[in-house]
């Protein structure tokens, strides 16, 4: 026998996970365990990539190994597939590496065939029961290995059902479900044409084929996406001999959780229903009635199954997730996993386990995963309330949290109504920098284009504000006010919510909830994360409130400061606008000089909210083109105030036009061309680091000053040399010793690539992953989102590379420039400041590659202390600079 990709459940273990799959690896577990499993075999996840090999079939070789493997089964439980006197059947379900709840299919009672279902009704005197299986049978083959949707049978049975004057399915007799059976195999037959496969063995080829091909469904691809699952890992197929939970009064079927998944409380929870089959439980056709109930059902079975449940606890030292069934007051368990938890319940779970001796600090750090965490950071809607509401339509969950208020639809209007005390959400087509006020003041985003990395999506993020984007369904009619969606006219002034989590979006008012992250677990892990991480965690921040909100949120310092966020507020853009439209260098410096006590006194006070923190201050990126007036009026204004024609001013606007603004004008270009712009933003960090200095001389404020968007080392020379004059200027007039450092963003792939040279010149690097992605791939992720998912779907792709890093090749630049740097310079300080700062996976790249710090949104902040815990407790560094 060649290669091995079939394993009885007696011949894996729980440590085979990669082969196997969660749910073989544990069934095999638990059956060493001796406990009550029903026997069966695994079909291997290398089975269902030689699947996709082989062009989407089962080769030879395969098929064999599970014909040797049904014969095994066959002898182990005394039943034969097809038998006439004691037939098998069995059910197959997925089971991947990675448990992905309700993603893929199962298909159960497999082996049913008109002359087989006889040889059941007569043998167990239980008809009823063995159409109850055969038509369950039936429907689910057709659905899952067919493809023909369930609504066709479902609809067969409310006729069914309505023709009887019946109500529940358990209502409809024998004879009822034989009838019914006979109809989904007409039905099947007009759907397919051809007949119902009635030989056991070709039955068990189908569905063994329709788990490989579920790998690849749409929930599938979209829930690997999301929850970081690489699309090589496969599934493997777990064939089991049935246990009937619907035989009777003496039978049911359960879920149960050994914790409570809502809260964490130690107390078994689940779900049971008499005389049913899993499915039922699960698809909500049926109530279940409380696990506890179960005790005066079967007394027995009940004892046996909270052992069950303790032992498997301790075994596994988590929560556990479990389906089991009661065969004729018998028990049987069919599966058990780590269960899925919400965040509040996942930490204090960890730390009972930890105080129960269970688990060690590290192992409670390694089983939150840090996603999850935002979850407790931002509002969520009441939950009662939410019961009741129906979503009109779902988008991309862009920005987590809960957001209820009155539609507005420009950001002057959010503002103004927010100053009145209303409670609004902006919807926007998409949204631009200018909005950035309104933004601030609304409760939630909704915007109709842009994807998880749009402008709204990164900027509401950083702001831990509630968005949803590119609900492409909304038609958007900005000039009356108003959008139409799923049928219906909304005005402002409507209610709205959004879900920031799942992307749903409500049209009505759903009460929020403030966040409450439970300071005691809360605060007893991230002590523990803190302790075993090795990479410093700074926050992106450009004012002082997201600044105290990060540092609240265990940030040690800011990674970015964006200085143009501040050029933005109204009383400061008519000062750069003149500076633009500014004809020689003393009128720029005039205008400058406006801006240059604005721009200190924001620094100042985030000095201030920062604590002896330091901060990464970046010099002005955007192009000019952003800061311009497009309305009539603020143009006619800006000529009056300098002294200008309106033409004049018009020709400067459209002078600024670029056709590819991102590879134009802007960063340390700005500073080559206009060097008092970089004069004048470097008075302002110095004076203000002195100032604060002297009102806390037991802080250490050493200046870092980043020139953004370098690709040459002598580019950086030139800005660096203006900048150097103008602070030792600053800091002799005052008669300071203070050190500061000067470095550079590394955005643009030559700045890796050239990294020994550039670092002759910079102090330290941040990586600019935003721009590095877009720059590496050729793509602008404002533009991107209109063909990924293309990309995901033809699996070209199988994640966002604005939202997780791409290590194969911006990562390789990384990992360049971090080794060339630091080839020149020894002591060189890295860092990350793009959006993958707080990615989980990203963070945990920086932790391999040697870097000193990861920065991102202040909201994400535990997020990425979290990873980096995990990452430092998987693979410690040897010398942690």
């Amino acid at each position: 026998m060649g290669y091995k990709y079939v394993y009885q459940f007696s011949e894996g273990n729980g440590s085979m996970r990669e082969l196997l799959g969660g749910k073989g690896a544990n069934l095999a577990e638990m059956t060493s365990l001796g406990m009550p499993v029903p026997q069966g075999f695994t079909v291997t996840t290398e089975a269902c990539n030689q699947y996709y090999n082989d062009g989407e079939v089962i080769n030879d070789e395969i098929q064999a190994q599970i014909m040797e493997y049904i014969v095994m089964l066959e002898e182990t439980t005394g039943k034969k597939f097809g038998d006439l006197e004691n037939p098998l059947l069995v059910s197959v379900r997925s089971g991947a590496r990675a448990s992905m709840p309700g993603m893929m299919d199962t298909i159960l009672n497999l082996g049913l065939n008109e002359d087989v279902v006889e040889v059941m009704a007569r043998k167990s005197g239980n008809p009823r029961w063995a159409y109850d299986c055969y038509r369950r049978f039936i429907q689910m083959y057709s659905d899952v290995v067919m493809e023909v949707g369930k609504k066709y049978f479902e609809e067969l049975i409310d006729k069914m059902k309505a023709d009887r004057g019946v109500t529940q399915d358990t209502e409809l007799t024998a004879d009822d479900l034989k009838e019914l059976a006979e109809q989904f195999k007409a039905e099947y037959k007009e759907k397919i044409g051809a007949d119902f496969p009635s030989d056991p063995k070709e039955q068990l080829m189908g569905a063994v084929k329709a788990v490989f091909r579920s790998w690849n469904n749409p929930r599938a691809i979209t829930y690997r996406r999301l929850n970081d699952i690489p699309g090589s890992w496969g599934t493997a197929v777990n064939v089991q001999s049935m246990a009937f939970g619907n035989m009777g009064d003496d039978c049911g079927t359960g879920v149960a959780f050994t914790r409570n998944p809502a809260t964490g409380e130690k107390e078994l929870m689940g779900e049971f229903l008499t005389n049913a089959q899993g499915e039922d439980v699960v698809a909500g056709v049926r109530t279940p009635m409380p696990i506890q109930e179960m005790a005066d059902k079967f007394p027995e079975a009940f004892a046996q199954f909270k052992d069950v449940c303790q032992r498997l606890e301790n075994h596994y030292h988590d929560m556990q997730d479990m389906e089991f069934t009661v065969e004729n007051g018998k028990l049987y368990m069919l599966q058990t996993r780590n269960g899925k938890r919400t965040a509040a319940a996942a930490i204090k779970i960890a730390c009972d386990l930890v105080d129960e001796g269970q688990i060690t600090e590290q192992q409670a750090v390694c089983m939150i995963d840090p996603k999850q965490l935002d979850a407790l950071l931002h509002p969520q809607f009441d939950a009662e309330a939410l019961k009741a509401a129906t979503p009109v339509a779902s988008a991309l969950a862009a920005s987590p949290g809960a957001a209820c208020g009155k539609i507005v639809f420009s950001a002057e209007d959010a503002k103004e109504w927010a100053a009145r005390g209303e409670k609004v959400v902006l919807v926007r087509l998409e949204t631009s920098p200018e909005d950035i006020e309104g933004m601030v003041a609304a409760q939630g985003i909704l915007t109709v284009r842009g994807g998880m990395t749009s402008h709204a999506a990164v900027v509401a993020r950083g702001m831990g504000t509630c968005c949803v984007s590119g609900c492409g369904a909304i038609k958007m009619d900005e000039e009356n006010k108003q959008f139409e969606l799923a049928g219906r006219t909304y005005h402002e002034g409507d209610w709205i919510s959004l879900d920031g989590t799942t992307g749903n979006i409500y049209g009505e008012a759903v009460p929020t909830v403030p966040a409450d992250p439970n300071s005691g677990y809360f605060a007893r892990i991230m002590a523990w994360a803190d302790k075993y991480r090795q990479l410093k965690v700074r926050t992106n921040a450009d004012n002082p409130r997201d600044t105290k909100q990060a540092v609240e949120y265990g940030a040690q310092g800011i990674g970015l400061c964006r200085t143009e966020h501040m050029f933005f507020e109204a009383d400061r853009i008519p000062a750069i606008r003149e500076m633009i439209c500014s004809d020689t260098v003393e009128q720029r410096e005039k205008a400058l000089a406006k801006l240059e006590p604005m721009q200190q006194g924001d620094f100042e006070a985030m000095y201030e909210a920062l604590q002896g923190y330091p901060m990464t201050v970046r010099f002005l990126d955007p192009p000019l083109h952003e800061f311009v007036p497009t309305e009539e009026a603020d143009i006619e204004l800006l000529a009056k105030d300098m002294g200008k024609s309106v033409s004049d001013i018009k020709a400067i606007i459209a002078g600024l036009h670029e056709f590819n603004p991102m590879m134009g004008h802007r960063g340390c270009r700005l500073a080559v061309t206009y060097p008092e712009i970089a004069a004048m933003q470097t008075r302002a960090v110095i004076k203000a680091a002195l100032n604060v200095q002297s009102r806390h001389p037991d802080w250490e404020i050493v200046p870092e000053i980043m020139i953004p968007l370098v690709g040459e080392v002598k580019e950086l020379a030139f800005v660096k040399k203006t900048v150097t004059e103008t602070a030792d200027a600053v800091l002799q007039a005052a008669g300071s010793d203070m050190k500061y450092h000067v470095g550079t963003m590394i955005e643009i792939p030559r700045a890796a690539l050239t990294a020994d040279e550039i670092a002759k010149e910079a102090e330290f690097f941040s990586f600019g992953t935003n721009d590095l992605t877009q720059m590496t791939f050729g793509f602008s992720r404002d533009d991107a989102g209109k063909f990924l998912d293309a990309y995901y779907n033809n699996k070209i792709y199988e994640s966002d590379p604005f939202a997780r890093l791409d290590q194969t090749g911006v990562g390789k630049l990384v990992k360049m420039a971090a080794e060339l740097g630091r080839q020149t310079r020894p002591d060189l300080k890295l860092g990350i400041c793009g959006e993958h700062g707080g990615d989980p996976s990203s963070v945990e790249f920086c932790h391999n590659v040697g870097l000193d710090y990861v920065s991102c949104s202040p909201y994400r902040v535990p997020i990425a202390r979290l990873a980096a815990a995990q990452a430092a407790i998987k693979a410690p560094r040897a010398m942690d600079k």
